[in-house]
């Protein structure tokens, strides 16, 4: 099969370029010939606010070169997973017009809300959910605290809902959850479109640790909405008991997070250091306050037989089994994280067996070699109905 992959990279390195990268890989690895059309968020330091606000509704530069790349190779399928801000929607209506399928992966709520999180003042927000233009989130500023930028992604997104760009112009969406679904859906996107895959990581079993797993770990960008500060004030709480944690990761509150005693902050670390670390834990904290989706961190730390705690919210309850994979608290109440912790740290049996589970959950469903499947299904659904389109 052709694939066509389009993806807008962000300045900072997360979840969704990788996710991108690793599907490529796959289908190459598979005998798939994979092209991709990328753009990066650094073009934005050459541009004048006003050309970027343009661009970010309707790239000209990004239609004309996808469609010299869709004439010259005619792919099969076109599968997106970013267009904000360089590439924009434009490109979809190129590949309607050439008669191509187009897949979208929703890897966060950006066609719901602009922020993309569901996130205001550190509490889930569904304001903009459903209206035909997010003022409110306009209002507030939710994006990066800036009423003029919140308002050019809200513009694009109402532009495009009423050309019926999101409703006409995507063939199939992927959705990483059923939470996730039932949102867009909720936000008017056709549910007839929408499919349901996981994110996947290839992380073959290791072998078993010559030490006893050790402590607690976050792994995440450092920023309010995935919980942090929430995490270090139960185990402040905790004080002397509290058992060691291990955070890896950077962000905005890098700088800001308070030293704490049984605190290691790491930094960014490769993925092979990354995983090192979840072998040797005992258990993965994932504290969001905001929605998630279905976090990349998740699957890997199944992979790696680690255990989650993590915030019943979101997807969350849904992507754990309680009390089989892991466990689940109130988002953003330290004293129940605490609890949580306490309780579950203080049967390192139990842990270990949790473990196990969790990596033959990931066994069962989340390797490379059932996403290829999925994958590949989802393109041929796209590329059937396509063909039944145009023959219509």
């Amino acid at each position: 099969m052709k694939i066509l992959q389009v993806h807008n990279a962000y300045l900072q390195r997360g979840g969704e370029d990788a996710v991108a990268d690793d599907e490529a890989e796959l289908l190459r690895r598979h005998g798939h010939c994979v092209q991709r059309y990328a753009r990066h968020n650094e073009e934005l330091e050459t541009l004048s606010a006003g050309r970027a606000a343009l661009e970010a509704v309707w790239s000209r530069r990004s239609q004309r070169e996808l469609e010299a790349l869709l004439l010259a190779g005619r792919p099969d399928v076109i599968h997106v997973h970013n267009t904000v801000p360089r590439i924009s929607p434009s490109i979809y209506w190129s590949a309607a017009r050439l008669r191509i399928p187009v897949v979208q992966t929703l890897h966060n709520f950006r066609l719901l809300c602009p922020q993309a999180l569901m996130l205001r003042e550190e509490k889930v927000c569904e304001d903009c959910l459903g209206k035909p233009l997010a003022w409110p989130g306009v209002v507030h500023g939710c994006y990066r605290g800036s009423r003029a930028q919140t308002a050019v992604l809200a513009a694009s997104t109402a532009l495009h809902r009423g050309l019926g760009t999101w409703q006409s112009k995507v063939t199939r969406y992927i959705a990483l959850s059923h939470f996730a679904e039932a949102k867009y859906i909720a936000g008017g996107l056709p549910a007839p479109r929408l499919r349901i895959k996981p994110n996947f990581v290839d992380l073959p079993a290791a072998p078993a640790p010559t030490l006893p797993r050790q402590g607690l770990l976050f792994v995440g960008r450092l920023s309010h909405e995935k919980g942090l500060q929430v995490l270090l004030q139960a185990l402040a709480q905790l004080g002397p008991a509290a058992p060691p944690l291990r955070v890896v990761g950077s962000g905005p509150l890098a700088a800001s997070l308070p030293k704490q005693a049984g605190v290691t902050y790491l930094g960014a670390l490769p993925p092979a250091a990354v995983y090192a670390e979840m072998r040797q834990a005992q258990l993965l904290l994932l504290p969001s306050i905001c929605f998630e989706n279905f976090p990349r961190t998740l699957v890997e730390a199944f992979a790696c037989g680690l255990p989650v705690l993590a915030s019943r919210l979101g997807a969350l309850p849904e992507l754990i089994q309680e009390g089989l994979t892991g466990a689940l608290a109130a988002p953003g109440d330290a004293g129940a994280w605490g609890q949580s912790i306490r309780a579950l740290m203080a049967e390192p049996q139990r842990l270990e067996a949790l473990g196990q589970a969790a990596r033959a959950h990931y066994a069962k469903h989340w390797t490379p070699e059932q996403n290829l499947q999925q994958l590949l299904a989802i393109y041929e659904d796209a590329i059937a109905a396509q063909a039944l389109s145009a023959a219509a």
